[in-house]
Formats: C-alpha cells, sequence, structure tokens
C-alpha cells in the first residue's frame, strides 16, 4: 500500500490536539467555535502537501530544505527557521510529557497500582457521577422551552453543594491535602507514566517505519470509530442532545465571551496551533514520506520525462494521503470537539490537571452509562499513547536532523539513523521528567499549542518559498492550488499574529 505516511500524522495529532485541546476548546466555548476547528484541521493541508512536494523532487528533509529559506543565518549552523524550529521542538516536549502524563492517569483510574490510588480513584468518582446526576436533575426541573442547556450546567456551579465534599471527607482524613491542591494526589500516575516511557523507548529503538503505521493506524482507528458511535447515540439523550441550530451557530464566525473564570479564545488559538496538521506535523510529514519511499522511488531528478512521469504519479499518491488523512482526523475533531460542547460545557467541567481524563470520561457517561469509564479509558489509552508513540519517533528523526544542520554531527545517513535510534530511546524518558516536573497535561499540550501556533506563519512563508523558487518545471501546480496556498498562508499567518497579540496584551 502506497499511502501511509498521513495515517502516522493522524495518529500523531488525534491524540493531543484532539482528545485535549479540541474538547477543552468546546468545555469552554460550546458550540460556537466549530468554524475554527474546521478551518484549523482543513487549510494547513496545503502547505503540508507543499512540503511533501519538495521532499519528492528533491530528497532532501525537512530540516534540510528550511535551512535553505532566505534570511538571518549562523554560518554553518542553521539559519532562523531552524533555531526557532528548537524552541518549537523544547514545547513540543513539553506537549509529549503533557501526553505520557494522560496515558499514566488513564491507566491510574483503570488499574491503581497503590492503596491510595484506589481510595482516590472512588472519591473523585463518587464526586464526578454526584455532579452528574445533579445535572441531570436540575435539567428535569428547568423550563422545557430553554433551549440553551448551557445556563441549566450555570445554575448547577452557582448553587451549593457541601454534600459532594463528604465524598472526600474519609479520603482527605487518610490522606491530608498539601499545598495547593485540594486533596493529596497519589503516586499512581507518575508511575504508569514512567512504565509506559520505558516501554516506548524500547518499541522505538527496536522498531522501523511499518511498525509506527500499522500500531498507531489500528489504534486511531478504533478510538474514531468508538467516539463517532458516541456522537451519534448521544442524540437520543434529550439533556445532552445537540440540535442542527446549535451546530450552525458553531459555523457563524462567531467569538465566545471571555470571563473571569476561563479564556476560550486563547485556549482555541492553542487549539488551532495543534488541530489538523500543526506545525510540528507539516515538519515531520516529509520525514515519513522519505522513508516510506516516496523520494526513492522518484529517483534523482535528472531532467528525463520519465523522471518527470515517476515524480507526478508519486505526488499524486501524496495527494490521497495527505487529503485522505485529513478526512480521517476531520471527522474526528468534530467529533470530539461536539462531545465537549454538548456534555462537558453544558456540565460546567473542564479538564485540568490530576483529573483531566477522569473529567473527558463524563463525555461518554450519557451513553455508555457505568461502562463509560472502561469504554473511555481503553479510547484515551489508544489516542494519547499513538500520539506518544509517534511524536517520539518523529522527533527523534527531526532532531538527529536538525543535529546534522547546525553541525554537531557529519551529514552522512548511516550517522543521522545511528542517533535516529539513540534517540528514540531517550526522548520518551525526557518526557517523562518534564511531566513529573510539571503534571499538568492541558496546560503542557497548549504551551505547545501556542508555539506551534507562533510558527505557523514560518512555515507559510517557507511553502510559498518552495512553491516558488524550488517547484520544477512541468511539475507545478496550477492557478487553483495557488490560490488556496496562499489563503492557508494568510489563515497560517492571521493565526500566529493572533496568538502573539493575545499573550502580549
Amino acid at each position: 500500500m502506497a499511502v501511509g505516511p498521513g495515517l502516522i500524522v493522524a495518529g500523531s495529532i488525534v491524540g493531543s490536539g484532539e482528545l485535549i485541546a479540541t474538547t477543552a476548546t468546546g468545555a469552554e466555548a460550546g458550540f460556537s467555535l466549530l468554524w475554527l476547528i474546521l478551518i484549523g484541521c482543513v487549510i494547513k493541508v496545503f502547505a503540508q502537501i507543499e512540503f511533501g512536494r519538495y521532499a519528492l523532487i528533491s530528497g532532501k528533509t525537512t530540516l534540510v530544505a528550511l535551512d535553505e529559506v532566505p534570511g538571518p543565518r549562523i554560518k554553518g549552523r542553521g539559519n532562523w527557521l531552524v533555531w526557532y524550529w528548537l524552541l518549537m521542538w523544547l514545547a513540543s516536549i513539553a506537549q509529549l510529557g503533557g501526553i505520557v502524563g494522560g496515558v499514566g492517569q488513564a491507566l491510574s483510574i483503570s488499574a491503581p497500582l497503590t492503596a491510595q490510588g484506589k481510595a482516590y480513584n472512588q472519591a473523585a468518582d463518587a464526586h464526578q457521577l454526584a455532579r452528574f446526576e445533579a445535572f441531570r436533575k436540575v435539567y428535569e426541573t428547568s423550563d422545557p422551552n430553554d433551549t440553551d442547556l448551557s445556563e441549566t450546567g450555570k445554575k448547577l456551579q452557582q448553587a451549593d453543594h457541601p454534600e459532594w465534599d463528604e465524598f472526600w471527607t474519609s479520603y482527605d482524613a487518610q490522606y491530608p491535602p498539601s499545598g495547593d491542591d485540594p486533596h493529596a494526589t497519589p503516586n499512581d500516575t507518575a508511575i504508569w507514566a514512567v512504565i509506559i516511557s520505558v516501554i516506548t523507548s524500547v518499541l522505538l529503538v527496536i522498531g522501523r517505519y511499518n511498525l509506527v503505521q500499522s500500531f498507531s493506524t489500528a489504534l486511531v482507528a478504533s478510538f474514531t470509530l468508538l467516539v463517532v458511535v458516541n456522537v451519534y447515540w448521544l442524540q437520543s439523550e434529550p439533556e445532552f442532545a445537540f440540535s442542527a441550530k446549535e451546530f450552525l451557530s458553531g459555523l457563524a464566525f462567531t467569538l465566545p465571551e471571555k470571563t473571569a473564570a476561563v479564556n476560550p479564545i486563547a485556549t482555541a488559538l492553542a487549539t488551532f496551533g495543534i488541530i489538523g496538521v500543526g506545525a510540528a506535523e507539516l515538519v515531520t510529514y516529509p520525514y515519513w514520506c522519505l522513508e516510506k519511499g516516496y523520494g526513492k522511488f522518484t529517483g534523482t531528478n535528472d531532467g528525463s520525462e520519465a523522471w518527470k512521469a515517476r515524480a507526478a504519479g508519486w505526488m499524486r499518491v501524496m495527494h490521497v494521503d495527505a487529503w485522505g488523512a485529513m478526512l480521517i482526523y476531520t471527522f474526528a475533531t468534530v467529533a470530539f470537539f461536539l462531545l465537549g460542547a454538548s456534555v462537558l460545557h453544558r456540565i460546567g467541567l473542564t479538564p485540568e490537571k490530576g483529573d483531566m481524563v477522569r473529567t473527558l470520561a463524563v463525555m461518554f457517561r450519557p451513553v455508555f452509562s457505568e461502562w463509560a469509564a472502561a469504554v473511555f479509558l481503553f479510547g484515551a489509552l489508544a489516542v494519547l499513547y499513538s500520539t506518544f508513540f509517534v511524536a517520539n519517533a518523529s522527533h527523534a528523526r527531526t532532531f538527529s536532523d536538525a543535529m546534522r544542520v547546525v553541525g554537531l554531527i557529519s551529514h552522512d545517513e548511516e550517522t543521522r539513523f545511528k542517533w535516529v535510534r539513540i534517540l528514540s530511546g531517550v526522548f520518551p524518558m525526557l518526557c517523562v521528567v518534564i511531566f513529573l516536573k510539571i503534571p499538568e497535561p492541558k496546560q503542557l499540550v497548549l504551551i505547545s499549542g501556542i508555539a506551534q501556533g507562533v510558527m505557523l506563519p514560518m512555515l507559510a512563508a517557507a511553502a510559498l518559498f518552495f512553491r516558488y523558487k524550488r517547484s520544477v518545471e512541468g511539475l507545478t501546480p496550477g492557478k487553483t492550488w495557488d490560490v488556496f496556498l496562499w489563503l492557508s498562508a494568510a489563515a497560517m499567518l492571521l493565526t500566529g499574529a493572533w496568538t502573539v497579540i493575545t499573550k502580549l496584551t
């Protein structure tokens, strides 16, 4: 099968961007930012294919290609794009710290390792179930003509519920809280995160392209199907079903209001940077194309018509690969967003800190009832671990390449692949160290989203440079493609500028 790089990218995308950031956006903003989510998934594919096109016709990796873009540079040590990529890479590693923390949370909920972990789960589950059932009771006593179900959630939040705290009484007596956290956090999540990181290091050191592609595809496909089924069955639950009017309101290019508790626009901007093909995926996609063999099968450009015919054929394959993957992750993204808006936003829950995964599991309770936690935890493990696995494999390839560009290692492929294996073992352990120091998965993911959002305009400029300065005669795209490429660049520029302005004001 010739397609595959796009499926690997989808495996990287669906975990952090979709499961964590997209649902958080829906939970904070309701349906109002659906338009931004859709644009974020679709618009960046044009730049993605332009990066892949240049890799295919030149055989060059992304960072080597980015080093050709005009601008400030340190002689023999890379240019401005390469150095900003290194800064973004640091944020991306932090993001993976958040991801492995999410995996650890899912495992600590489903298989606690300590007595404290079991006691914490019992108290937290009871508290969350009480909150969920309270929403249903408030809904049942509300005006049936009131279609704004988020108001029901607000009423629930504004009321006092001392009975909810009783679930924690026994736990807090046995494990007294300390610091800013209201309840003592068990070590189960950290222990599981370390175990998963060690396993991932081993798999990546011994693994190859086919392992990464097959493993990520299977994990993403299983949970995407589960999420779509959940959204469909949710329509039979009156308090959580969404109407056509609500769905269409999300396409109206409106912005939600900022409140004292949350800033959904800031969350959405961070989300835009990582949903669909974020800046990290734009950089890594050509590496997977080359490893799949697109450049090798095309061959070295000798200027012949035979070479151009081969290149044109593989470009068509790449288009199918990239757009096919886009349909998969866009479908999953919209489903996650609708779950966040329909369930979490209405109840008034936002996935945060140590209870992020437990809060996300509430999205499955209306449909799967007492099975919700088990069903969701299976899916969360699938997509979160898929992201952790694929992204570490990608980082090993890109960072080893960066070491060549900045002159730390020689340029031969044998040396680079040796470092790919070394870094494949090191990076998962670095991720878990970051999580242990900053145990807030959502914030780690959104920090990366901001860094990637800032880099999007830079990559848009690089894509335009490749299109107009590195194209091969006879293989250039048409005018319609150019229009959409410029629109893609404009959207990426707007996102980057908006992200910077939001953070400075």
